[in-house]
C-alpha cells in the first residue's frame, strides 16, 4: 500500500453499523503514510463516537456544515480541495440516494458537491435494500457520474440476513484505495534533502553566511513528497513555508545541519545535499558582541567545517547519495572532481555568476553529472526543474547507477 504515502484522504463515514469498520481502516491508511481528515453524518455519531476517530486520525473530526469554528480553520471548501480522494466508508443506502441527486444538505454531501477529487464508495446496507430497484438504480447512476462503488461484499449481515450488502473488509478497501492512486516513482523511499545557508556565529549577533534562499531545495523536497516519498527537509535559516507532507528540522550551524543530517541515515534510502554549507567558520565564537575598537582590520581565524555530504557518502551502508556544486567557472570540471573525490552517485552543477539563475532566484539552470554522462537541463522555474531532477534521481537509484 506504498502507494497511499503522503496522500491526502478525506474519509467519509455515514450511518450504519459497518461504521465500526471505519475505525481499523482509518489506522491502516494512516499506517501506509496517508493523511486522514474524517467527515461524519449525524447518524454516524449514533454508531461510533467523533472522539475515537479524531484519536485515530489525528485530526479533529469535521461533522457540521455550517460550523464558524470549523470555516475559521479548514473550511468546507477548502476542505473539498484539500483531498486527493474522498472515501465514503460505509456508504449507506439513503447517502446514495442523496448524492445521486445531487443533494447538499450535510457537510458530506456539500463535500461531494465541490472537490474535484475523485470520490469512492464502500456500501454498506442490509440485502434487501441493496437489491431494492431504486437503490441498483442509484448505484448505476452514480457510477455513471464517475463514482467508483468498492463492493459490497456477501456474507452475514448483523441483522442476521445473508446475501450482498456487506461492507467490505477494511484491509480489502484500503489496498484496493492504494491501487486507485498512480504508483510515485519515489513511493515509500525515505528521501533526505539539505536546503538554505548554514550561519557561523561569530558573537551573538553577527555571523558568516551566504546568499542562498534554500528555493532550489525546497522546490526538490515539494517534488520528492508529489513522487511519494517520505521526506526529511533539513533546513539552514530561509523565509519559505515548510512544505506540506514532510518533517522540516530547522538548524543553524554546519554542524548542526550535519547532526540532523546523520539521525536515523541508516534508514535514508536518498540523500540530497543542496544546501551552500558555509567552508569556514569561526575558531571560537565571543561570549559578547563584539565592539568595534581603533583598528582599521579585524583578523578571524577559520577552521574548516565538515563536509556534510562526504560524510554521508562515507557511510558503511551509504544511501543514494547526491551532491550539488555551486560555481563560478569551470562548472562541469569541478563538478566530476567532487564527484569522485566525494564518493557520490551524482552531482547537480550551476553557475552561480549568472544573474539570471541561482541563488535567490525563481528559476535555475543545471548540469547533472554522473560517472556515465553529462547531461544539461535548460532554465526553468526551480519547481519545474525539481520534478525533473526528482525524476532522474528516482530512475539512477533504482537502476543503482554510481
Amino acid at each position: 500500500m506504498q502507494r497511499l504515502t503522503n496522500r491526502q484522504i478525506l474519509l467519509g463515514i455515514t450511518g450504519g453499523i459497518a461504521a465500526y469498520k471505519s475505525a481499523e481502516l482509518t489506522r491502516l491508511l494512516k499506517g501506509a503514510g496517508a493523511d486522514v481528515q474524517i467527515v461524519m453524518t449525524p447518524a454516524a455519531t449514533e454508531f461510533i463516537t467523533p472522539l475515537t476517530m479524531q484519536a485515530l486520525s489525528g485530526n479533529p473530526v469535521h461533522l457540521h456544515l455550517l460550523d464558524p469554528e470549523a470555516e475559521a480553520g479548514m473550511g468546507h471548501i477548502e476542505l473539498a480541495k484539500w483531498a486527493d480522494m474522498v472515501l465514503i466508508a460505509p456508504a449507506s443506502a439513503d447517502f446514495m440516494a442523496r448524492m445521486d441527486s445531487g443533494q447538499g444538505n450535510d457537510l458530506l454531501t456539500t463535500l461531494c458537491l465541490a472537490t474535484e477529487a475523485p470520490i469512492v464508495l464502500a456500501p454498506a446496507m442490509n440485502q434487501a435494500m441493496w437489491r431494492d430497484q431504486q437503490t441498483q438504480k442509484n448505484a448505476a447512476s452514480l457510477q455513471a457520474k464517475g463514482v467508483r462503488l468498492l463492493g459490497p461484499g456477501v456474507g452475514e449481515q448483523a441483522c442476521g440476513d445473508t446475501g450482498p450488502g456487506r461492507m467490505l473488509e477494511p484491509l480489502d478497501i484500503a489496498e484496493q484505495t492504494a491501487a486507485l492512486f498512480d504508483r510515485g516513482l519515489l513511493s515509500g523511499k525515505q528521501v533526505f534533502i539539505t536546503a538554505g545557508p548554514t550561519r557561523e556565529a561569530l558573537d551573538p549577533v553577527r555571523y558568516i553566511s551566504n546568499h542562498s534562499s534554500g528555493k532550489m531545495g525546497y522546490a526538490l523536497a515539494e517534488a520528492a513528497v508529489d513522487a511519494g516519498a517520505l521526506v526529511t527537509l533539513i533546513s539552514g535559516p530561509v523565509n519559505l513555508p515548510a512544505p506540506t507532507r514532510c518533517k522540516r528540522i530547522m538548524v543553524q550551524s554546519a554542524e548542526d545541519m550535519l547532526e540532523a543530517s546523520l539521525q536515523n541515515i541508516d534508514q535514508c534510502d536518498i540523500f540530497i545535499a543542496s544546501a551552500a554549507v558555509a567552508d569556514y567558520r569561526p575558531v571560537s565564537v565571543a561570549e559578547h558582541k563584539m565592539k568595534k575598537g581603533n583598528e582599521e582590520i579585524m583578523e578571524l581565524h577559520l577552521v574548516k567545517n565538515p563536509d556534510i555530504v562526504a560524510t554521508v557518502a562515507a557511510q558503511q551502508n551509504k544511501p543514494y547519495t547526491v551532491g550539488f556544486a555551486a560555481e563560478t567557472r569551470d562548472v562541469v570540471s569541478y563538478a566530476q572532481g567532487k564527484l569522485e573525490r566525494k564518493n557520490l552517485d551524482l552531482i547537480i552543477a550551476n553557475d552561480v555568476s549568472r544573474s539570471d539563475i541561482g541563488f535567490n532566484s525563481d528559476d535555475n539552470a543545471v548540469t547533472v553529472v554522473s560517472h556515465q554522462e553529462v547531461k544539461q537541463l535548460p532554465l526553468s522555474s526551480k519547481r519545474q526543474l525539481a520534478s525533473k531532477l526528482i525524476e532522474i534521481i528516482a530512475a539512477a537509484e533504482q537502476k543503482g547507477d554510481n
